[in-house]
């Protein structure tokens, strides 16, 4: 299988990832340049990288044709992509990159849980639509940007649910 590790998508993630965990930092008065700059790294290595090949495997995986079943198994695998597991690891650079060693604990998968079994159905929307409504090679860019949303969604929840 062939990676994919393009010049968009490095583009795509450096810009939506950043942008939505900024605005999440200026609703909180918490801004920094180091989670900033460490959300466009993230966003234009490992997410850049990560997401659109996922996709790509899950495409490849599933049968073209998009009958309810497919349709949903679309949906429920890219669920347990974005999973509690993933929002722990995007919490995690959170706190890294803001300098917040301390609150780098098990506490960020009880916080990540609680956030994804609350979004879940916006999530499960979300990600019906994209899996099956948009094209393939707009995927990541639709996924960045809910993505972003979810950000200030994901970063005003780790104070709610602490």
């Amino acid at each position: 299988m062939n990676f994919i590790y393009s010049r968009s998508n490095i583009l795509r993630g450096l810009l939506i990832y950043a942008s939505g965990d900024t605005v999440a930092t200026l609703l909180q008065n918490q801004f920094s340049f180091s989670r900033m700059l460490g959300m466009m790294v993230l966003g234009a290595t490992i997410y850049a990288f990560e997401i659109p090949n996922y996709f790509r495997w899950l495409d490849g995986k599933l049968v073209k044709t998009y009958t309810f079943k497919n349709s949903l198994q679309r949906t429920l695998l890219s669920l347990a992509y974005f999973s509690p597991l993933w929002i722990t690891r995007h919490l995690f650079f959170i706190k890294l990159f803001s300098g917040n060693f301390q609150e780098i604990t098990w506490d960020l998968f009880r916080i990540a849980t609680i956030s994804f079994v609350v979004n879940l159905p916006v999530s499960l929307t979300a990600n019906y639509l994209i899996q099956n409504k948009v094209p393939y090679r707009h995927r990541f860019m639709a996924s960045a940007l809910f993505s972003a949303v979810m950000a200030v969604y994901f970063a005003l929840a780790a104070n709610w649910f602490k």
